[in-house]
């Protein structure tokens, strides 16, 4: 939970006094301000609102109309945003929105912002972090949402981005939402990119949309905003302060215990992680490992404090790695995640993103299963890691080991099931005929990552054959292989080259478990010997007889 900042309450009322002063002048360059989704429905150009999953008429819900316990929440809500009081904030947004939604909402829009303004004093920026929670509620619950709805949050976004960019925003809010606003910014932008590459059962009506909201989430205006956030916020900067002791960011979770405020700060730390996701996205694995480099994975930071951040962060740091060939890496912060998983699960079952958690979960494991087929890494792996890999993809590991067929498919069964939602961030020709584009991008990374598999095929039995020898001659192995010298010398190479890796430091690093070298036609195997590591035996032991000693003390004895 986010730590509550010590205040003084204030009465129910809230203050006079506005939660920032008035926003900025938008930029000439963003896109226009359209309509609320609020005002949507009565719009003149036809367009229905989304139909609810109930299938209920679409009048049966009135935007105008404020429930008494939506009332009170507001109110509470804009109270305790006034007051500072972070812990009360987490307790309504993860909690109190969660009951309201599931009661009231369940198939319908939360009311208009407009209807609830009078319950806020009108502010401006409470009523933009109400819109968003409004459409957040709206991708969750309704379907299908159209380009005029997509656009019309994308636009809430640019406002709410832009007073916290050039504004002077005096809140805190909890990292549980400011993350969930980065995710969810990256969600949206994700969705409507697949949104607009399926062309082939569009209605003209939803073509003409695309076209009239062309501008919305374009791929250069969500870089810029979390770029923009990330310099803004001198988070890079702040961060290296702190390894020098001149900054507490990490220590105080990110909250401004001095009567600041901690929004743009924690805002731009979540937008490299943003930032990491979206390249992974577009296939651009290195530039998305350069924008997470201010964050050092391997300490504790704010990005662990939210579990659905940390997760998020190292599965796209783990598949940019995966697919960059640095598999030590790689296989390194998927056993740490899985381990922690492992560990803490049970402490996040009534969570909303529990879920969420469960599938990343199972990706995980998909990934760390292809990492260790293609490097061998076993000695990096907890015990309990490795046991419920066994359990999942024992046999088809067994299967990638060959390189055959059956190889090539569990690799890209696996593959295909735990790699992100790969996107075309180009708009598409809206011209006949009408085809769908959404696999392509998914489609053209699998093809690369099966090249690069089908590259490594013999370096299996090449690994197999020298971790039986400390020194064999070329000619033997050749004789072995059933391949002639010049064959085995080129796949001697290609080892050496596959199971090395340049790092962000620009440093080539070997992620092999054991290395050899050439002299005078005869090759010398280096196995690389295994720290022995006891603390994690004796540690493993203690909690084994902790859980005994548990369960002992539940048994009622006569």
């Amino acid at each position: 939970k986010a730590k509550a900042i010590p205040t003084k309450r204030s009465p129910l009322k809230p203050p006079p006094t506005p939660l920032t002063p008035p926003p900025q002048p938008r930029n000439p360059n963003q896109t226009p301000q359209r309509h609320t989704m609020a005002s949507a429905y009565d719009r003149e150009d036809g367009l229905a609102p989304p139909q609810p999953h109930g299938g209920g008429p679409a009048d049966a819900y009135d935007p105008n109309y404020v429930p008494d316990s939506v009332k009170t929440f507001v109110v509470h809500l804009y109270r305790h945003i006034r007051d500072k009081n972070v812990y009360e904030i987490h307790q309504m947004y993860e909690g109190g929105f969660q009951r309201l939604s599931d009661r009231l909402f369940r198939d319908t829009p939360w009311p208009s912002a407009e209807a609830v303004a009078p319950y806020c004093d009108g502010d401006h920026v409470f009523l933009l972090l109400y819109r968003e929670l409004w459409y957040r509620h709206a991708y969750a619950r309704l379907s299908p949402l159209t380009a005029s709805h997509r656009s019309e949050s994308w636009n809430n976004y640019c406002d709410l981005f832009s007073v916290v960019l050039h504004g002077v925003v005096n809140m805190q809010l909890p990292n549980q939402w400011l993350w969930d606003m980065v995710d969810e910014f990256v969600y949206q932008f994700q969705s409507f990119c697949q949104y607009r590459a399926k062309l082939k059962n569009k209605t003209e009506d939803e073509l003409q949309q695309l076209k009239q909201f062309d501008k919305a989430w374009n791929v250069y205006g969500v870089l810029n905003y979390l770029q923009a956030l990330v310099e803004k916020s001198m988070i890079a900067q702040i961060l290296e302060r702190e390894k020098e002791g001149l900054e507490s960011f990490t220590a105080t979770d990110g909250y401004d215990y001095q009567g600041g405020s901690n929004v743009l700060k924690v805002l731009g730390y979540y937008s490299m992680i943003g930032l990491l996701r979206i390249h992974c996205l577009l296939g651009d694995y290195h530039t998305g490992l350069k924008c997470l480099a201010p964050i050092n994975l391997n300490q504790q930071g704010v990005y662990t404090i939210v579990i659905g951040s940390h997760i998020s962060t190292i599965y796209h740091y783990g598949f940019a790695n995966l697919m960059m060939r640095r598999y030590v890496d790689a296989t390194k912060e998927f056993n740490k995640i899985l381990l922690y998983i492992i560990k803490y699960k049970q402490y996040h079952q009534k969570s909303p993103q529990y879920d969420q958690i469960l599938k990343k979960n199972e990706q995980m494991y998909a990934l760390l299963a292809i990492c260790l087929s293609l490097c061998p890494q076993n000695k990096l792996i907890d015990e309990n890691v490795s046991t419920q890999l066994k359990e999942k993809y024992n046999d088809k590991m067994t299967k990638m080991q060959r390189f055959d067929d059956e190889a090539y498919a569990a690799y890209d069964e696996l593959f295909s099931y735990a790699c992100p939602k790969f996107i075309t961030p180009s708009p598409p020709v809206l011209d006949q005929p009408l085809t769908n584009y959404n696999q392509d991008a998914y489609r053209l990374q699998l093809k690369l990552f099966l090249y690069e598999v089908k590259q490594q095929q013999l370096l299996s039995g090449i690994r197999s054959y020298l971790k039986l020898y400390s020194a064999i001659t070329i000619t033997k192995l050749a004789q072995y292989m059933e391949m002639d010298e010049a064959t085995l010398r080129s796949i001697l190479m290609t080892y050496k080259h596959k199971m090395h890796a340049v790092d962000s430091n620009g440093k080539i690093l070997s992620s092999a478990d054991f290395d050899f070298y050439i002299n005078e036609d005869v090759i010398h195997v280096v196995e690389s010997k295994s720290t022995k590591r006891h603390g994690d035996y004796f540690l493993r032991q203690i909690l084994k007889f902790e859980e005994t000693i548990a369960e002992l003390d539940k048994v009622q004895l006569d």
